[in-house]
């Protein structure tokens, strides 16, 4: 780990101003947040993460967890993950946001990480983490090892030639579904980002995984009011039963009504290289009965654009059983 100067801030003004001061590109800045520290503490020991600052924003007073006057969930950027799955109001109507992070990482880590941390978390492909390989996320233009090497639990959505690593979080497949809003306080402003466009697809420039530009800070994020009637749930597919990342995982929302289903949002998590929200799969489901035809066709819709590596075939196949089994959960 190479030295690097702590910085402790009162306000977002200080902060922004102190982050902007890195001139780098947005996964390169010389210069990050921190609040639980429990993803970038360990990839700076890696030598992966090498910045000069790191700024505690632990002081902004940005933990709380709110009900909105117009009945959706305001939710800080440094509300802690084991307060926010165990809040009455997220148990009860946003019961897949719950469950998504209490089946992530370990009680201990969750007490300690944040929402925007969690938001923020990047991947675990093991080339990214091992920096005697090349990996086009950690180094642009240096190439991806996975492509050709260990890619068993990596992507099979949303893939380029490029890179070929999975976003890594269960809270950002829960809040796809549940269709959140980033806030973030940056240089130019404030601004709120639908989470279907804060996640960038690798592309050409798998280094941005985000479109925030340095010094901008995430505040808080926002969830829509509970839909009347409809129910949740989040399955996650793993290797062991405990502190271990996705293979497969689907966060699904449906409302049903004179037998049909009339509501449906679909996310999938541990296949794509962001959180994957399927308007395929919710498009097979509305109008048509919950029942386990419905659910066959709307898991090949969801995965038709599946292109396996050469070692993780079986994720399409897992990914189809686990979304069938997650939409026969929260229909039963």
């Amino acid at each position: 780990m190479q030295a690097f100067e702590f910085v402790r801030v009162k306000d977002e003004p200080a902060a922004i101003a102190a982050a902007a001061e890195s001139k780098r590109d947005q996964q390169a800045v010389s210069a990050r947040f921190v609040a639980g520290g429990t993803t970038l503490i360990d990839l700076m020991k890696l030598n992966v993460e090498r910045p000069t600052h790191l700024i505690d924003v632990n002081r902004l007073s940005l933990d709380k967890i709110e009900v909105m006057p117009d009945g959706g969930l305001k939710i800080g950027a440094t509300a802690r993950n084991s307060d926010l799955a165990h809040h009455a109001i997220v148990e009860r109507d946003y019961t897949v946001l719950s469950q998504a992070l209490l089946s992530g990482a370990s009680a201990q880590l969750r007490n300690m990480a944040t929402t925007a941390g969690n938001l923020l978390q990047r991947t675990r492909c093991v080339y990214f983490r091992d920096t005697v390989t090349p990996c086009n996320k950690r180094e642009p233009g240096s190439g991806c090892s996975a492509i050709s090497g260990a890619n068993r639990t990596l992507a099979i959505l949303g893939a380029s030639e490029h890179c070929i690593a999975t976003n890594p979080s269960d809270m950002n497949v829960a809040m796809t579904a549940l269709e959140a809003t980033i806030h973030v306080h940056g240089l130019t402003g404030r601004r709120s980002i639908p989470i279907d466009e804060f996640f960038l697809l690798p592309g050409n420039t798998p280094q941005r995984e985000t479109v925030l530009e340095p010094g901008d800070l995430v505040t808080h994020v926002t969830l829509p009011p509970p839909v009347a009637g409809a129910k949740s749930s989040y399955l996650k597919l793993r290797d062991r039963a405990s502190y271990e990342f996705a293979l497969a995982s689907a966060a699904v929302i449906i409302g049903v009504a004179s037998g049909k289903i009339a509501h449906a949002r679909v996310a999938l998590g541990g296949v794509g290289t962001k959180p994957w929200r399927s308007p395929e799969a919710e498009a097979a489901l509305v109008g048509q009965p919950a029942d386990a035809a419905t659910f066959k066709k709307a898991a090949d819709a969801g995965l038709r654009d599946a292109r396996p590596q050469t070692e993780n075939g079986f994720k399409i196949e897992l990914a189809k059983r686990c979304l069938m089994h997650a939409l026969k959960t929260v229909t039963s």
